[in-house]
């Protein structure tokens, strides 16, 4: 039986906008077929879902595209729906943001979209099927002129009505208080890696001071994330004994457990899945699953600061650490 789209709960952006407080990721390029990934937005769609996360890089927002206006011409209101999109890093000269925005929107048949992303705040892209080894040949550091630039393109998008909100991604606090008071429309949300082995609370609390509400991918620990991005010392969030312990006391698969915990600590998961049940207990636990304080406060202590996607492909010099990337010392790497 699907879920009342109504009875999904929701969080409140800083200008009084209520976006889903659970939403369906699409990032499977690197091993499913976009018609899969399509589908499987179609069928969250129809158990109630509203929020769909998606970017240009992904390669299926077209496919997407069709999904949803075959959901939009059934009855699902487009005001009811929160679409995402996010500007890919080959893009981030100003001249080609809107380019690349009107693209993300004809392939996804929309007018306008809720959200877009600055996907990485680094121009330097990679290849599809990228190794660990591979760097751009123009690759270079952050920037704030460069991302305040990129960020200004960004907000004519506002102006034009193309988009919604607008919002930022794989960001640092230091990032952040590099650029953000020279924002002429501020991030509504920042989307970052959350799960139980990665909980970023101080980047968590920094942006909840600051009202940008964080929206966490791979909240169950990416277990099919890209070859690049695993190392010898990672960890899985969903085999951690705490985690088990309590979604086997609640009845729940423990990924299932890390999405009602992201729920309930207060930011937005993005789950992806293509399995239609997975799908269904994800939106089920978001709605009627409540951990007691006990309960929490045990999560909390299974953090491990394990960062799972670590963005090698994005680095600028030849033997760096994929540290530089996260500024791990609050030092932005240059």
């Amino acid at each position: 039986m699907s879920i009342d789209p109504s009875a999904v709960p929701t969080q409140e952006l800083a200008d009084g906008t209520r976006i889903p407080a659970i939403g369906l990721g699409t990032f499977g390029s690197d091993h499913i077929a976009p018609s899969r990934v399509a589908t499987a937005v179609g069928h969250a769609i129809s158990f109630g879902y509203r929020h769909v996360d998606t970017a240009s890089v992904y390669g299926n927002e077209a496919d997407i595209g069709a999904v949803l206006n075959r959901q939009l011409r059934r009855g699902v209101a487009r005001d009811d729906l929160w679409i995402s999109s996010k500007l890919w890093n080959d893009s981030h000269d100003p001249a080609q943001v809107a380019r690349a925005c009107e693209t993300s929107l004809r392939d996804l048949g929309l007018e306008h979209l809720d959200a877009y992303l600055v996907h990485w705040p680094f121009s330097n892209h990679h290849r599809v099927g990228a190794t660990v080894h591979d760097r751009a040949t123009d690759a270079r550091p952050f920037s704030p002129d460069r991302y305040l630039a990129t960020w200004q393109a960004m907000e004519s998008l506002v102006d034009r009505g193309l988009v919604r909100h607008i919002g930022t991604s794989n960001m640092t606090q230091p990032k952040f208080d590099a650029v953000l008071e020279q924002m002429r429309i501020r991030p509504a949300v920042n989307q970052m890696e959350i799960h139980p082995h990665h909980q970023q609370p101080a980047l968590v609390r920094f942006l909840t001071a600051e009202r940008i509400v964080p929206i966490g991918f791979c909240p169950i620990g990416s277990p099919a994330r890209p070859a690049r991005d695993r190392t010898p010392d990672d960890s899985s969030p969903t085999d951690d004994p705490v985690v088990v312990e309590i979604a086997t006391r609640h009845g729940l698969h423990p990924a299932t457990l890390c999405v009602a915990w992201a729920c309930q600590r207060g930011h937005i998961p993005i789950p992806f899945s293509t399995t239609p049940a997975n799908i269904e207990a994800n939106l089920r636990a978001a709605c009627s699953v409540t951990l007691d304080e006990a309960e929490m406060t045990a999560i909390a202590s299974a953090d491990q600061n394990c960062r799972l996607i670590k963005g090698q492909v994005f680095l600028w010099r030849d033997g760096q650490d994929w540290r530089d990337l996260w500024d791990v010392d609050g030092v932005i790497a240059c």
